[in-house]
């Protein structure tokens, strides 16, 4: 009786060194990942402009931060070499116009748009959008977006990260790599996620199931 208790005890203790520490936190606490195709943020003159004075954008579904939500409506863009059709408008209206594209893009529109954080639209160049009721030309507020990650102050705390800060991160998966030039983008609303655009996550064969890990 006295081996087969010790041989019982050898085996839970073997059982028990299998199972990861939960203070392994990088380990345990996963990033969610949302991939993001060409948008549009409009301003309140400017969807005036497009859809009509007045008019109210439908909410087609909310998104995974707090009061950011994809419209049904869409628009066009077009450059000097062509046009990108139907391309979602994301609500609430802001104070400046933004469209989001992909690298890609720029060969169609023959624009070439530089790698921005949302907000950071100066120097970037201009585009022409066409809506039902009209057409508004901005001078500045193309670009492609930086890519980032959406976290609450106790998420940065947790990962020991600040706001504005820069990282790699580290993609599992058969055709998993590491990205650079990740922005951290911490406040008290944020929820946590990691955004990267259609052809980041093609590249890297990134989807929802994707885990994330923060490379300091």
């Amino acid at each position: 009786m006295d081996n087969h208790e010790a041989v019982l005890k050898l085996l839970m203790e073997a059982i028990q060194s299998n199972v990861p520490s939960t203070q392994n936190k990088e380990d345990i606490h996963e990033i969610p990942v949302g991939i993001s195709n060409r948008h549009i943020h409009l301003s309140k003159a400017d969807m005036d402009s497009l859809f009509g004075k007045g008019y109210q954008m439908s909410k087609m579904k909310d998104l995974s931060q707090s009061g950011q939500y994809a419209c049904k409506e869409t628009v066009t863009i077009c450059g000097p070499k062509g046009a990108i059709e139907k391309v979602r408008i994301l609500g609430p209206v802001r104070s400046k116009t933004q469209v989001e594209v992909l690298v890609g893009d720029s060969f169609k529109l023959g624009i070439v748009s530089p790698v921005r954080l949302s907000g950071d639209l100066y120097g970037s160049p201009g585009i022409t959008l066409v809506g039902p009721k009209g057409s508004v030309r901005i001078d500045e507020g193309l670009v492609v977006a930086q890519r980032h990650i959406h976290m609450n102050c106790e998420d940065a705390q947790y990962f020991g990260v600040s706001d504005g800060q820069v990282v790699s991160i580290e993609i599992n998966g058969s055709r998993g790599g590491i990205y650079n030039n990740v922005a951290i983008r911490a406040n008290d609303t944020s929820v946590l996620e990691c955004h990267v655009d259609t052809e980041e996550a093609n590249a890297m064969n990134i989807n929802s199931l994707s885990k994330i890990k923060i490379i300091k």
